[in-house]
């Protein structure tokens, strides 16, 4: 089985680098592309990955990847058999969120990379990617009407979806199931990558062949 691996922001694809190596070593097929470079359309990032990717496969997004899975299965939900979101939300930006991306856009332009920011990208890539998620759909059917296995996992230290919504989020799926991992953050597969594994792992075991 492929598994299509979405980085979140602000890392690259490398950031599955544990991921890829536990699922070589199970005998699936792991893909990570990278989202950067790929303009400002969570959709159309969508578009294109189904073309580089043949035929079924699981989506496994962190944050912002989590976001692309919903495309992608809301582009061809025949090809998407399964979805992992890991700190991420279904739910379209509030004004609030908006406005802080805004300014965070221009700051990424105006100053390029914070020196807090642990990234390699370069800033207009990450400026796009901010305007990307910005401007996104709002995905919420997608993940309610999804027929396929759905696994929303949390940290229960993040700061960006509380537990409390991810919880909703899986409640809200025809095969929904949740995930909580203790003293974890928002980028909970880099800080928790052995956890993770394990259960990325057992919710793949029902289309190991």
């Amino acid at each position: 089985m492929n598994v299509m691996l979405l980085h979140a922001w602000p890392p690259d694809e490398s950031m599955w680098a544990p991921q890829v190596a536990a699922l070589e070593g199970a005998g699936f097929r792991p893909f990570a592309p990278r989202l950067y470079g790929r303009k400002a359309s969570i959709d159309g990032w969508a578009a294109r990955l189904l073309d580089e990717l043949d035929g079924p496969f699981v989506a496994v997004g962190a944050s912002m990847g989590g976001y692309c899975a919903l495309a992608l299965a809301r582009r061809a939900p025949e090809r998407v058999v399964g979805i992992v979101l890991a700190g991420s939300k279904a739910g379209a930006d509030d004004m609030r969120r908006r406005v802080y991306r805004t300014e965070l856009i221009a700051k990424l332009r105006e100053r390029g990379v914070p020196e807090d920011l642990d990234t390699e990208v370069d800033p207009e890539d990450l400026a796009v990617a901010q305007e990307a998620m910005r401007d996104r759909l709002d995905l919420s059917g997608v993940a309610a009407s999804f027929g396929g296995p759905l696994l929303v996992c949390v940290g229960d230290g993040d700061e960006l979806v509380p537990v409390d919504e991810a919880r909703a989020l899986a409640a809200s799926a025809i095969r929904g199931s949740l995930e909580i991992f203790e003293g974890a953050g928002h980028l909970l597969t880099l800080e928790q990558p052995e956890p993770f594994n394990a259960v990325l792992l057992e919710f793949l075991e029902q289309w190991k062949t």
